[in-house]
């Protein structure tokens, strides 16, 4: 089948966790269930998926602040790594960020995970020397319980 690019709908969100937590993406303090709503509740079009059929074979998540966009969450299913699937996506992401007005794009890659810098290298990503800092303000447990029940 051809992978099609397109955006996340709610009916891919188990497929997409469990891709991220294949590849190594998911954290303890980051609920993925949480990333995905919050991502759709701002830009629901720039979740994307990548698709074979009914699987999901691969995921970007964009954003945009008015200032940068910002690109998390790539990610390729490890069968299916070396198809080019990881490049359409980013290219699609970075499509809609610029129809957005959208004048750079900034992702993050984390110490010592040199081939995926070497990945964005080839995609003419330039290596930044700024310094990142952060705060959590809502714990992702807290934010399901001011929800309420589910």
């Amino acid at each position: 089948m051809t992978v099609e690019i397109r955006s996340y709908t709610a009916q891919d969100e188990a497929q997409v966790v469990a891709l991220w937590e294949a590849a190594g993406l998911t954290r303890p303090w980051n609920d993925p269930h949480q990333d995905i709503a919050r991502a759709v509740a701002v830009w629901p079009d720039l979740l994307l998926v990548a698709a074979d059929g009914d699987a999901v074979v691969g995921t970007v998540m964009a954003g945009y602040d008015g200032h940068r966009g910002w690109l998390y969450y790539l990610a390729s299913a490890p069968d299916r790594r070396g198809e080019g699937i990881g490049r359409r996506l980013v290219s699609e992401a970075e499509a809609r960020l610029e129809a957005l007005g959208c004048p750079k794009v900034m992702l993050m890659v984390r110490e010592g995970n040199e081939p995926v810098l070497e990945f964005y290298d080839g995609l003419g990503y330039t290596r930044e020397t700024t310094r990142l800092t952060g705060r959590r303000l809502i714990a992702d447990d807290d934010a399901d319980a001011r929800r309420g029940p589910k």
